[in-house]
C-alpha cells in the first residue's frame, strides 16, 4: 500500500469555546485546511510549528518523550485541544509539534474517534461503511 493523504480541517478548540461564550465572534475562530499523511502506526496526531502558530494552540506539555518508528527516542511539545474534521466527522485531540514545516500526520486516535478507516484498494481515508451516520459509533 502506498502513502495515503487526507484533507482535514483543524480548528482551535479554545476559540470554539470562546465563541460559544460570546467572548469572540464566529469569524475569529482560527481554522485551516491541511493535507495530512494518514498514519495508522502513529497513535497521536502530529502537526508542525507553522500550523501551531497559525492556529495559536497553547502548549500543554513541554518535551514529552516519543519513540519513533526507528526505535529512537525524542522529545516533542504537546498542544491542544484541536478539533479535527473530515467529511461529516469530528474529533477533539492533542497533537505533538514537530519543528518547522515537517509533514503533519493524522494518527490512530483521531481516526478512531472520527470512525474513519483506510480503504486499502482505493488508497484513501473513508467514513467507516458500517457506521455511515456521523453520530453512530461502536463502543
Amino acid at each position: 500500500m502506498g502513502l495515503i493523504y487526507a484533507e482535514v480541517e483543524l480548528i482551535n478548540n479554545v476559540d470554539i469555546m470562546d465563541a460559544r461564550r460570546y467572548m469572540i465572534g464566529e469569524e475569529e475562530i482560527r481554522r485551516m485546511r491541511v493535507t495530512m499523511l494518514v498514519d495508522s502506526g502513529s497513535f497521536m496526531m502530529v502537526i508542525n510549528e507553522t500550523i501551531r502558530e497559525y492556529l495559536g494552540l497553547p502548549i500543554k506539555e513541554k518535551g514529552r518523550a516519543v519513540q519513533l518508528a526507528d526505535g529512537s527516542w525524542v522529545e516533542y511539545d504537546v498542544v491542544g485541544p484541536i478539533d479535527v474534521r473530515f467529511a461529516d466527522r469530528q474529533a477533539t485531540c492533542n497533537a505533538f509539534v514537530l519543528p518547522g514545516d515537517c509533514e503533519p500526520l493524522l494518527g490512530a486516535i483521531p481516526m478512531e474517534e472520527m470512525n474513519v478507516i483506510i480503504h486499502p484498494s482505493r488508497q484513501e481515508l473513508i467514513v467507516h461503511p458500517a457506521y455511515p451516520r456521523s453520530n453512530a459509533y461502536r463502543l
